[in-house]
């Protein structure tokens, strides 16, 4: 298995620079790797599956293309993108994984999250993560019409936006008290995640915790080749 692991791309119409190097990465990714796992957050935001607007359509497309005899493609939902449902994994080939997830690479134990879970400092982010993932939350959610779905999702993003700029990089990061007992419990070979934006490769005594950067001016993957791992940034 040659897999290589992303997240934190947060697409949009709005950011064409994005776009643009997804479309390259999955055109160089799929000679170069056998698995491609998208750990959360590929999109900005994420109203429903019915929301087929042309910008959608345009990924869609890509993602389609990628996975049509390419590498077998997996998704864990992020705190932007938790309303991604079947109907758009079996439209563009990929298959949805509960977080976290449990894999074997190459005869390694690696465990896949987006990672917001673990930043249980941050009680009011918690508890807003505990009521959006909720089944009676999301049923109302996408009762309402689109235009209705689109404020509510503008609103929570401007809410977001202000909460964050508000508290301290130790709050809105991994709490490590939680890592450290998440990874005393599952003791994986690698844990994997992303969410943060902040690229790096820990060491756990002698478990690697790999966290994924984030899409801006550069973008980021990792990729495993013989059980090496290589966190590779690269301009965009």
């Amino acid at each position: 298995m040659k897999p290589r692991f992303i997240s934190d791309i947060h697409l949009s119409e709005n950011n064409s620079h994005l776009t643009n190097a997804f479309k390259r990465f999955l055109n160089e990714s799929k000679e170069s790797c056998s698995h491609l796992f998208i750990l959360g957050d590929l999109f900005e935001a994420w109203i429903g599956d019915d929301d087929n607007n042309a910008y959608h359509q345009e990924i869609k497309e890509l993602l389609i293309e990628f996975t049509i005899n390419g590498p077998e493609t997996f998704f864990i939902h992020g705190n932007r993108d938790f309303l991604i449902g079947q109907d758009f994994a079996k439209e563009v080939g990929i298959s949805l994984l509960p977080d976290p997830y449990t894999v074997d690479i190459n005869g390694l134990k690696v465990i896949l999250s987006h990672g917001d879970f673990l930043c249980t400092d941050d009680l009011d982010y918690i508890n807003f993560r505990g009521l959006v993932r909720s089944k009676d939350w999301q049923k109302d959610f996408l009762s309402k019409n689109l235009n209705e779905r689109k404020l509510i999702a503008s609103t929570m993003r401007n809410d977001s936006r202000q909460a964050t700029s508000q508290k301290s990089l130790e709050i809105t990061d991994v709490n490590l008290e939680s890592v450290d007992s998440f990874l005393e419990e599952h003791n994986p070979n690698i844990f994997i995640h992303g969410h943060t934006h902040r690229p790096k490769i820990h060491h756990h005594d002698a478990i690697k915790r790999v966290v994924l950067g984030d899409w801006g001016s550069s973008g980021w993957y990792l990729s495993i080749i013989d059980n090496d791992l290589d966190l590779k940034e690269f301009k965009i």
